[in-house]
């Protein structure tokens, strides 16, 4: 089977680091896939940059400048909201031409508009189109859906836009034009996990269209556990701490509230400081770390993978404290490395994460229950944390195991 997939990055974000999993776990098992990119890293041969680049650079910035200008000359929010007027027509590129279904992901900043994916729709090929966020059934927004209801009832009246907030506003009519760009020919729509699912349900955009949630997979024949030893050779390589317990929090913007970390350093000033390290990764890292009331060692964002692999597995337990996500690729890393992970009890978290088996979960902003389940997994005996493990790996193998993800999509791929 010949599939296109088509997402802005190769490799940067979320649903890049997604696309290109499945896209490799599908060609290992006898699959011709492509990727279309506007923003490619790699020379890999199964990497295409798009034709018209210069074309859907200028088409994000002209999208980054109407915003702005739309906020009241702020950057504030800039990132926050795409309207997907602009974008490049791929329906004529050979790579198009020649596949058998066409895989749409993260699609936004200026490389296909709502007429352009109105013409995949058209053009009479299988379009299966993984939903990362919540943009395909809002109006403008990527995640404001998670705290404003507007999009139940077509949007308008958009607190993400300062100046000319109305009825009939940008929401509202790129409500409009989504409704027309989904009419215009069959597409299969998957979310990552059924939290995503029930919501998207919920919009009128996706009233009588397919859904199907399909969780992102993971090669866990390289995503491994270590034992005690690698463990804490590892440690000693990366100049970790190898005497207390290591608690590991990431994000690709450590410093982004809705990631949460305010909630796992009051969790952490709650622990024995003696007995615990912080491990922060992503950007911003190093300001999180000042005045902690543990050991703290912050490493900014890492896109070695190997070297991130390295760090989970080296650490006893994931902090995942966030406000809102999805199904974050960075648990689904860590189980496949034998770490538990405690996380808030919000969005896809709950179908990741089997409290007392393989972590737990909290209510959002509860310091004091992270400290708990934080306490409960790591300071038991080392039967209780390596009990964890175990079922945290196996979890990451019965659930986002390659096979098992690829013949999902396989199904819906020949539906």
């Amino acid at each position: 089977m010949r599939i296109l997939f088509v997402n802005t990055s190769e490799r940067a974000g979320g649903a890049a680091i997604a696309a290109e999993r499945l896209r490799h776990a599908l060609s290992r098992r006898g699959d011709e896939v492509t990727l279309l990119c506007r923003d490619r890293v790699s020379d890999a041969p199964d990497v295409q940059v798009l034709p018209h680049l210069m074309r859907s650079r200028l088409c994000n910035a002209a999208e980054r400048m109407e915003i702005v200008c739309r906020n009241g000359f702020s950057r504030q929010g800039m990132w926050a909201i795409d309207h997907g007027r602009w974008g490049v027509d791929i329906t004529r590129l050979p790579q198009f031409e020649q596949a058998d279904v066409v895989h749409l992901h993260w699609v936004n900043q200026g490389l296909l508009s709502l007429d352009d994916i109105a013409a995949i729709a058209r053009s009479g090929k299988r379009v299966v189109w993984t939903l990362h966020d919540g943009w395909a059934f809002t109006g403008i927004c990527h995640a404001e859906q998670y705290h404003c209801d507007r999009w139940l009832m077509g949007c308008g009246h958009c607190p993400l836009i300062r100046h000319g907030q109305c009825a009939d506003d940008l929401s509202a009519a790129t409500f409009r034009r989504k409704r027309a760009a989904y009419d215009a020919g069959a597409i299969q729509f998957v979310t990552c996990s059924q939290w995503l699912a029930d919501m998207a349900r919920q919009s009128p955009l996706m009233q009588g269209r397919p859904i199907t949630a399909i969780p992102n997979c993971i090669d866990t024949d390289t995503y491994t556990p270590a034992t005690p030893e690698v463990r804490e050779a590892l440690r000693r390589q990366h100049g970790l701490p190898t005497d207390c317990r290591l608690i590991l929090f990431v994000a690709y913007k450590a410093t982004d509230p809705k990631k949460g970390f305010d909630t796992l350093r009051r969790a952490m000033a709650l622990l024995d400081g003696s007995r615990y390290a912080l491990l922060i990764v992503g950007k911003g890292a190093t300001t999180l770390a000042e005045g902690l009331p543990c050991r703290a060692v912050p490493m900014e964002y890492i896109s070695d993978a190997a070297l991130m692999r390295d760090l989970y597995r080296s650490a006893d337990l994931l902090a995942m404290p966030t406000l809102i996500d999805n199904l974050p690729n960075t648990i689904v890393e860590a189980m496949a490395c034998g770490l538990p992970c405690v996380g808030s009890r919000v969005g896809g978290l709950p179908e990741m994460i089997h409290p007392g088996r393989d972590g737990d979960l909290c209510p959002v902003g509860d310091a004091e229950a992270m400290a708990e389940a934080i306490r409960r997994i790591t300071e038991g005996d080392e039967a209780t944390l390596a009990a964890y493990r175990e079922a945290a790996r196996a979890t990451a193998v019965a659930q986002y195991g390659e096979a098992a993800v690829v013949a999902r999509y396989r199904a819906v791929y020949q539906a």
